[in-house]
């Protein structure tokens, strides 16, 4: 009998065949049964360890009772809402099942085999690997100094360029761009491109050095801005986003859109967290406060911390990251090691909360101390 194991009958592109899944941190659940810890903590995936506003909690149990019908396809109050708070058009907001579908979107949209799309090396990965997806090319430049090299990838485009991805803050390094830095960048992009500024972590930042990506895209058709409610709008388990471009481009990715795709707890939940700023000042004070903490004791321990406009650190452990994150897990705290951005000797630690944070630095003296 022959071994189908090593038979497929059907055909992959190859494309496809050599693409490596996204590596997810791994979840609490999973670390109560490997290794029966009861109160673990998570700091891993960069998630707002304070959880949901309560006004969304509230709204979304309100909510419940609606949900044998179908979400609202358009989203229409989502963008309403949205459209004023940012003072654009909502013909101009496209909604996603967090802002990694509107990468989905874009790929799907601009990209096909044959033509190339920018990032930078580390950066959030799924760039890279929904550019593969779709039979594209990547063009990775490496950082300078930390940061996105945008003189280097300017002289990377070609005529096959139709994207450049630009996480900012960069994930996982936490910096952020110049604002005089990315105005000469624009200057040189020839018409064909549309960058994708990527504002994740637009909330925590406080430098104000850095691009409001909203204000260029009013200026400018061939920016396109993502944003997210998973990170400091605590509704990560939610997935929704949104993207902020000129309505031509929005008109496209509907096109490619999914009916339904941001469910209706996640719209309502979304639209109650924008009401509550006075939870969104909560969280950011929250972090920042976490974050010198963390920095001040883990450099104690003669690691160095880079600097971060985010809700986590990247730490150089001088060491294997992955046995460092493994001891970690058997101490009951969930990081990041960052081998897979190509940071063999970093690790990444979201800011948690007070008592959180408290456990990570404890654990991480025991672990380094061997």
């Amino acid at each position: 009998m022959p071994d189908k194991s090593k038979t497929l009958f059907f055909e992959v592109p190859e494309y496809l065949a050599s693409l490596v899944p996204y590596p997810p941190g791994k979840p609490l659940e999973e670390l109560k049964r490997e290794y029966g810890i009861e109160d673990p903590v998570k700091l891993a995936s960069n998630e707002n360890s304070l959880g949901p506003s309560p006004k969304a909690l509230d709204t979304m149990r309100s909510a419940m009772s609606s949900l044998h019908r179908y979400p609202d396809g358009s989203g229409y109050y989502l963008k309403e809402k949205l459209a004023r708070l940012l003072g654009v058009s909502s013909g101009e907001i496209v909604l996603g099942n967090g802002s990694n579908e509107l990468i989905d979107f874009l790929t799907r949209v601009f990209i096909r085999p044959g033509y190339e799309a920018i990032s930078s090396d580390p950066s959030f990965l799924v760039y890279c690997k929904m550019v593969q997806a779709v039979g594209g090319n990547n063009v990775v430049i490496p950082l300078s100094g930390y940061c996105h090299d945008l003189e280097g990838m300017s002289r990377a485009v070609t005529p096959k360029t139709r994207l450049i991805f630009l996480d900012n803050p960069n994930n996982p390094m936490g910096t952020v761009i110049h604002r005089e830095d990315f105005d000469a960048f624009l200057e040189d992009l020839p018409d064909h491109v549309l960058v994708v500024l990527d504002e994740a972590y637009k909330e925590f930042v406080k430098t104000g050095h850095t691009p409001d990506a909203i204000e260029y895209m009013k200026q400018d058709r061939r920016i396109i801005v993502l944003r997210t409610f998973s990170k400091a709008y605590g509704l990560a388990g939610l997935r929704v986003g949104y993207g902020v471009m000129d309505r031509e481009v929005a008109e496209y990715l509907e096109r490619v859109r999914q009916p339904f795709n941001v469910n209706t707890m996640a719209q309502v939940g979304a639209l109650a967290a924008l009401d509550d700023q006075e939870y969104l000042k909560k969280t950011v004070d929250t972090v920042w406060q976490g974050m010198d903490f963390l920095t001040e004791r883990i450099e104690e321990l003669g690691c160095r911390v880079m600097p971060s406009e985010t809700n986590f650190i990247l730490v150089d452990v001088d060491r294997d990251a992955k046995s460092v994150y493994e001891k970690m897990l058997r101490e009951g705290v969930i990081v990041r090691a960052m081998t897979a951005y190509g940071l063999p000797g970093h690790i990444r630690i979201t800011v948690g909360l007070p008592e959180e944070n408290l456990r990570c630095v404890e654990a991480l003296q025991r672990v380094l101390k061997g």
